[in-house]
């Protein structure tokens, strides 16, 4: 899924948008109409000067034989034009007041449907399952949630109003054109098919330079995005000029597709205006020779030529509004098919009777990633409640597999994971994801305070609470060091705290969860050594009297379990406890020698 892009949309697919977008927004419709009412209101309260000119002329001209007179009973000429005038005044004040209300209901509905959809698609991304995301790019699916609900939300404030007003407009002015005279009517509505030929015509031809825009646009937007997020990357290789140039590249593509488009889209509404002046010239001669003749009145003349651009002159927008509609319904069509995905892995109904205890059984589990090569192959694991036990292998065998399905961020493709005897397919994700506290290898903080970090999984926990877990954790005493003590931002993904110290918020967040599972995901694997002490410290106070499950790849931090369980090549092909496994001199004694020896040989190195 691109970023940027927004491809042509045919007519049938638009329709299609538009069709979807309309029932997706049905509570609004009593809204829209409302809308559309004042929009069509307006545009006939618009067009009631001109005609009013057009009546004006005939009072002066015939005077107690005018339209007015023969009305309202008023001979005398100037109380008719005191008739038009105050007919004139309240003509403007309507139109006025009408264009308000349009453009109030219009753009509050417009800002309604765009934070409904961006929220519907938002609640939408919270529910689909990981997999979903190894397809969609974050760029893509930030372009939908911000770019294409956007694009939606320009659409409705301005382009629905314009499309609503310039067919109310030809409708109004080409009735009166018949009343006052057909032949007229005639040769001032010939230049529309040229014009409307025109208008698709040009975005036909258009639609390519927008495409190539808009694929520009995304390039440098991805080259920009990946380059702040590589900033210490792109120092640490010297490579700043280098990455300047290359963004420059990007931006001169960008401004070289927006000339191209530019250039193109600029000749259209002066081509245009050729086919209104031969419209206008048009009516000015055959309405003018019409009053010579004593076939048309002169108040219906002066109408039909102020009426004349009136009427040609909106279409030349046609090109830029139907462009606006285009890109609205490609816009729209992303958005409603990402609130219309269809999560693949659903929540039961079930709960865990309490207290939960937290038993894990794996049996005979079998899981592959998409269509790749199988990851898991036939997995037996107990994890009887309150005991200790670790998952070891080497990279690739399989090992944070096991959280991902036990949280069920995945599912099996055969086989049963059970918590406390129950099928966890058949568990409420609360129940599930509620029982347990998860620490992983990449820490993920939020732009927020320590405080707000160590009570993601809490936020009602008191403050007390949230020292004692950090206390817990041995992260108190840095935490006190701060700044601003658990008050302190700790920048976007912690980046103000090293990654010991993000480590030991993470355990914190966990620890106040206080879960009946806890689940550590090579959770020492980026520290230190002394940060590894002091983390195992706070791991083995913590874990007690709970059921832990350990990934590991440091066989180091895990010696102390209950049972390790080792894998390869995705299948448990050793279980037992570290002196057992030692003796058996199988894999895991072979891992064990190999890193042990290497601290020996660092160690010698050292001295």
């Amino acid at each position: 899924m691109t970023g940027a892009a927004s491809p042509a949309v045919t007519p049938a697919e638009a329709r299609s948008a538009l069709g979807r977008l309309w029932r997706y927004a049905a509570r609004h419709r009593p809204r829209v109409i409302w809308a559309t009412t004042m929009s069509v209101l307006n545009k006939l309260f618009d067009v009631a000067p001109e005609i009013l000119i057009g009546v004006a002329i005939d009072v002066v001209v015939n005077g107690e034989r005018s339209l007015v007179s023969r009305i309202s009973g008023v001979d005398d000429t100037w109380g008719q034009l005191l008739i038009v005038a105050a007919v004139n005044v309240l003509a403007w004040a309507a139109e006025s007041l009408t264009e308000y209300l349009a453009a109030l209901a219009w753009r509050n509905l417009a800002q309604t449907i765009e934070h409904e959809a961006r929220m519907d698609a938002y609640a939408q991304v919270q529910d689909l399952e990981m997999e979903y995301f190894e397809d969609a790019s974050t760029g893509g699916l930030l372009a939908i949630l911000n770019d294409d609900v956007n694009q939606l939300e320009r659409f409705l404030d301005v382009g629905a109003n314009q499309i609503i007003v310039t067919v109310v407009n030809v409708i109004i002015v080409g009735v009166v054109f018949l009343i006052a005279s057909p032949l007229i009517a005639l040769v001032a509505f010939t230049p529309i098919p040229l014009i409307l030929w025109g208008t698709f015509l040009y975005q036909r031809r258009l639609e390519p330079r927008y495409a190539a825009v808009r694929a520009r646009v995304g390039d440098l937007a991805g080259t920009l995005s990946n380059n702040l997020g590589g900033m210490a990357t792109i120092k640490a290789f010297t490579a700043e000029q280098r990455e300047v140039a290359r963004v420059a590249g990007e931006s001169e593509a960008y401004r070289d597709a927006n000339a191209e488009a530019i250039r193109f889209s600029s000749a259209f509404i002066p081509l245009i205006r050729m086919a209104i002046l031969a419209g206008f010239t048009a009516t000015l001669l055959v309405g003018g020779w019409a009053v010579i003749n004593d076939r048309l009145a002169v108040g219906f003349y002066s109408v039909l030529v102020f009426m004349t651009q009136r009427l040609l002159w909106p279409l030349t927008r046609l090109g830029e509004t139907f462009d606006l509609y285009q890109r609205a319904m490609a816009s729209t069509r992303r958005i409603l098919d990402l609130i219309d995905a269809e999560p693949q892995i659903v929540p039961g109904r079930g709960s865990l009777p309490r207290p939960v205890r937290g038993e894990i059984v794996m049996r005979d589990v079998h899981f592959a990633y998409a269509d790749g090569p199988p990851v898991l192959v036939g997995v037996d694991i107990a994890i009887p409640a309150g005991e200790n036990h670790a998952v070891v292998g080497l990279t690739g065998s399989g090992k944070s597999t096991i959280v991902k399905l036990l949280l069920r961020f995945y599912e099996p493709d055969s086989g049963e994971i059970t918590l406390d005897g129950h099928a966890i397919e058949d568990l409420e994700f609360d129940e599930l994801r509620g029982s347990a506290g998860f620490v992983g290898q990449d820490v993920f903080l939020f732009d927020g305070t320590v405080r707000e970090n160590i009570a993601y999984g809490r936020p009602d926990a008191t403050p007390a609470a949230v020292e004692k877990a950090a206390r817990l954790a041995e992260a108190h005493e840095f935490i006190a060091r701060l700044g601003e003590g658990y008050d302190t931002i700790v920048g976007e993904r912690g980046q103000k705290l090293s990654g010991g110290q993000r480590q030991r918020l993470s355990i914190a967040r966990a620890i106040l969860r206080d879960p009946a599972v806890l689940i550590l995901d090579e959770a020492t694997s980026s520290v230190d050594n002394e940060t590894e002490a002091a983390i195992q410290r706070s791991l083995e106070v913590v874990s007690r009297g709970r059921t832990t499950l350990m990934i590991a790849h440091r066989l180091s931090t895990v010696r102390g379990a209950d049972r390790i369980h080792v894998l390869e090549e995705g299948r448990v092909v050793e279980s037992g406890t570290h002196e057992d496994l030692i003796a058996s001199g199988g894999l895991y004694a072979a891992l064990w020698r190999v890193q042990t020896g290497a601290d020996l040989a660092r160690a010698a190195g050292d001295a």
